[in-house]
């Protein structure tokens, strides 16, 4: 598609999570920067609304992303070096930045009735607070190849669907139903309610995961980096999982861990009949 100029240029990044007065429809959005992670996104499945270039740039990488873009046709716009900077707020976007539309969340009803459509026994995850983008985005990558039914994260104090976490998803996150919850303790009461059993992961777990008599529906609780389930969760948990390691080893990364006692749920998910047989 042809380049546009002249246009104004989108809110800046702490901006664009506002809405407009005069239009309460506008849509958000996120701002990631940078000539290669700009490529990687549009050779990705990334929902990206629109690329921005500065005035004068060129080169190779700046052709491909011109060609990705008018292949995926997704609008091609330039502003100033001033207009960029001012967006991104001085960080070094090399004259390249693409908008991407914000994640939207489900509710664990939605969630629920996922579970309920699947053909194996539902299976659930949520994470107590985690920080950091990347341990979210490998999480999330591991459960949607294991065909988890949803994850549930807390809005407040933990990490939310951002650009670096679709990255470290490799995009696999659109494939996944997550709900953001107000409080993580009040969901795991509820899901109680409806049955499931909430398995939480501790270094200090009454069992080795492999051992443990895993009863459907089940939740997964995996805790936040460094301190690991908070006491109310924990208290919540039916179950308390450990990791056995070598004694040299104190711990393991949470996304590490969390990939280890998903697929041993996934294999034994794999081996029941459909839910109810």
């Amino acid at each position: 598609m042809g380049e546009k100029k002249g246009k104004s240029p989108p809110p800046r990044q702490g901006e664009g999570r506002r809405r407009s007065r005069a239009n309460p429809q506008a849509r958000d959005f996120e701002l990631i920067w940078g000539r290669r992670p700009v490529r990687e996104a549009l050779a990705g499945p990334l929902p990206l609304l629109r690329i921005i270039l500065q005035e004068g740039s060129s080169g190779p990488v700046v052709s491909e992303i011109k060609q990705l873009a008018a292949e995926r046709s997704i609008p091609l716009e330039q502003l100033t070096r001033v207009q960029m900077d001012n967006l991104v707020g001085g960080e070094n976007h090399q004259g390249t930045i693409a908008a991407i539309a914000p994640y939207r969340y489900r509710n664990v009803d939605e969630l629920l009735q996922k579970a309920e459509r699947s053909s194996l026994p539902p299976f659930l995850l949520i994470l107590d607070h985690l920080q950091d983008p990347r341990n979210l985005g490998s999480l999330l990558r591991t459960a949607a190849a294991a065909g988890v039914d949803g994850v549930i994260i807390p809005r407040d104090r933990a990490c939310a669907i951002t650009p670096v976490v679709y990255k470290t998803s490799a995009g696999t996150v659109l494939n996944l139903s997550v709900a953001r919850v107000v409080n993580i303790g009040r969901e795991i009461d509820r899901l109680k309610e409806q049955g499931f059993w909430i398995a939480g992961a501790d270094m200090d777990g009454a069992q080795p995961f492999y051992e443990a008599d895993l009863p459907f529906p089940l939740a997964l609780v995996m805790g936040g980096e460094g301190k690991g389930l908070s006491r109310l969760v924990r208290e919540r948990c039916d179950l308390l999982l450990r990791i056995p390691m070598d004694r040299r080893i104190l711990s393991l990364n949470v996304a590490v861990a969390g990939g280890i006692i998903i697929y041993e749920i996934y294999r034994r998910r794999a081996c029941l009949q459909k839910w109810g047989d």
